[in-house]
């Protein structure tokens, strides 16, 4: 494992500049014991996981993007460093859901996989959940966001892809978005578009990243 070094991540009450990938883990007990807080990362099969967090430690290949989509199937942990070189946070990146060409035994461990490392990992501080922005929110998110919010764990739902997007279509994912997830009230944060590509939404999501941090120190 080797550490990857970034340009200096500027946040407010925070700054990281170096990363690294920890490893997969079929079982989120075997998973890191450093005691980091932890930031989940999940959405559909597809939707841009990979990217976003590349886009986010200004990496292009610390977390390897796969054409085939459902490839993850393990928890797979990132480790970031502040300014400072002192261990400040994990990114834990979960198998995605609704890919059609896996067995239904498949997609039930995979689900079991996520709903135990939800309920059970002491050092989950909050949960960013991907949304194709092509796509919009649909049942499987509605039904994702329900079950995060019974077990009481922030959400912030992101848009990618969004350079894939007009501008007037960016208004109106934003829009659509804000409109489906209006029935959750305050239980959930207004939607983030994001571009990996033009890392667009960056700011946003390390402000709402060090919102649960320092919450997580208080």
């Amino acid at each position: 494992m080797h550490w990857a070094v970034s340009s200096l991540i500027i946040v407010p009450g925070m700054k990281y500049n170096q990363a690294r990938f920890i490893g997969s883990f079929p079982d989120w007990r075997q998973a890191p014991r450093a005691g980091l807080p932890e930031i989940a990362i999940g959405g559909r099969s597809n939707v841009g996981k990979s990217s976003l967090i590349n886009s986010l430690l200004r990496r292009r290949k610390l977390a390897q993007i796969s054409k085939t989509p459902g490839k993850t199937r393990l928890l797979n942990y990132y480790e970031i460093l502040d300014e400072r070189g002192r261990e400040a946070l994990n990114f834990v990146d979960l198998p995605g859901y609704g890919y059609a060409r896996v067995s239904s035994e498949i997609r039930g461990s995979w689900k079991q996989l996520v709903e135990e490392y939800i309920e059970n990992s002491s050092k989950l501080r909050g949960f960013v959940l991907l949304v194709d922005s092509r796509r919009g929110v649909e049942d499987e998110e509605i039904q994702l966001i329900e079950y995060l919010l019974s077990k009481r764990r922030p959400i912030l739902p992101v848009l990618t892809k969004a350079d894939k997007l007009t501008r007037q279509a960016e208004i109106g994912i934003v829009r659509q978005t804000g409109e489906a997830l209006k029935p959750f009230g305050q239980g959930i944060c207004a939607p983030v578009l994001h571009s990996s590509v033009k890392g667009s939404g960056n700011d946003l999501i390390w402000r709402w990243i060090d919102e649960r941090i320092r919450d997580a120190a208080k």
